[in-house]
């Protein structure tokens, strides 16, 4: 005869909240990351010696990527705490 394992049993509030406060803070590290990414692109285009980011970088790469990064982590962040089930 097989033994079953019993079913698993629904996540307790702690756990919940954990869950909740990693999104939370991945989100947010996130959007800090997508904001370093565009601001340091902004800066090189202020370069002195005048030889900035190409077109092809301003248009797939850079401001893209920054936008992308601060979008994802928004989602995340702007999740609302799990409720009881």
């Amino acid at each position: 005869m097989k033994k079953y394992r019993k079913p698993k049993q629904a996540a307790d509030a702690e756990s919940r909240y954990r869950l909740h406060r990693r999104l939370l803070r991945t989100g947010q590290a996130l959007m800090a990351a997508g904001a370093l990414v565009a601001i340091s692109h902004w800066i090189a285009h202020l370069a002195a010696t005048g030889q900035g980011p190409s077109l092809t970088e301003d248009i797939f790469i850079d401001y893209p990527t920054g936008a992308l990064l601060i979008l994802i982590g928004a989602v995340l962040a702007g999740r609302t705490e799990m409720k009881k089930r």
